[in-house]
This record gives structure tokens, C-alpha cells and sequence, in this order.
């Protein structure tokens, strides 16, 4: 007979638990990588709008340049939600292109010109409602001197 005895423990499945928990903390991690995932994409989805704005806004201060004298004289003026009248003038082709190109690039997006006192202020508006999580209007507002 052997003379070493066998030492019967009464702990049985502690590595099981240990294993269990670990697992746990390790589901809540990934969940909060999640998390984070998606509120990455919201956040870039709502600057990719931004960046949208911008590049339609420096549109038409580039259409405008071109054809100085009627800007300064507020020909290009137009309010939100109002469509151009069509026309063949230089102006309104380029009213009307440039609404369309803003309301297919962004969601129920818009634009108005204002010219006063020398002082060209262009806005674009548009739904920001899938990057902010609830119903939002955002705004980009440009001045400049033609």
C-alpha cells in the first residue's frame, strides 16, 4: 500500500464559476464595444452630412464668382423651401442645379441665399435625425464678400 493518502476535497466545479464569470465580463465588454461601434457610425454619418454642406455651399459661391455682378446685385437670392423659377438665365440654371444637388445628397436637405450690404450668407439646412438619434434639423450657415 502506498504510503501517500489521497486528499479528498470538498470543492468541486470552482473552475467551472471561474470560467462562468469570465465569460460574463467578457460579454459585457463586447457588448460595450458595441456600443461604441455604434455611436462611431452615428457620429460619422452626421459629419459626413456636414462635409456635404460645405462642398454644396462652396458650390455656389464658385457659381456666384462666376457672375459677379448679378450676386452682388442679390440676383442669386432664393429662400428655403422655395424652388427657382425655370428659366434659360445663367441664374436660375444655377439655382436649380444646385437645390437639386442638395436635396439628392442630403436628406430633406435645402438652401437659401440672402445678399445684403455687400455680405453673401449662404445656409444649408437639412434632417440629421439618423446621426443625432431623435428628430433634428441641422444647419450650416457660410458668409462671404463676392
Amino acid at each position: 500500500m502506498p504510503l501517500i493518502k489521497q486528499i479528498k476535497t470538498s470543492q468541486r466545479g470552482f473552475s467551472l464559476v471561474e470560467v462562468m464569470v469570465a465569460v460574463f465580463v467578457l460579454a459585457i465588454g463586447l457588448l460595450g464595444l458595441a456600443g461604441l461601434q455604434v455611436a462611431s457610425l452615428k457620429s460619422n454619418h452626421s459629419a459626413q452630412l456636414r462635409t456635404e454642406a460645405v462642398i454644396h455651399v462652396y458650390d455656389i459661391i464658385d457659381r456666384m464668382r462666376v457672375n459677379k455682378l448679378v450676386a452682388k446685385a442679390g440676383g442669386y437670392d432664393i429662400a428655403l423651401a422655395t424652388a427657382s423659377p425655370v428659366s434659360a438665365s445663367v441664374v436660375d440654371t444655377d439655382r436649380i442645379a444646385w437645390k437639386a444637388a442638395i436635396a439628392a445628397s442630403l436628406p430633406a436637405g435645402d438652401g437659401a441665399i440672402v445678399t445684403a450690404t455687400g455680405v453673401t450668407t449662404i445656409t444649408i439646412q437639412w434632417d440629421d435625425s439618423r446621426g443625432t438619434g431623435g428628430s433634428s434639423t441641422q444647419n450650416f450657415s457660410m458668409s462671404t464678400e463676392l
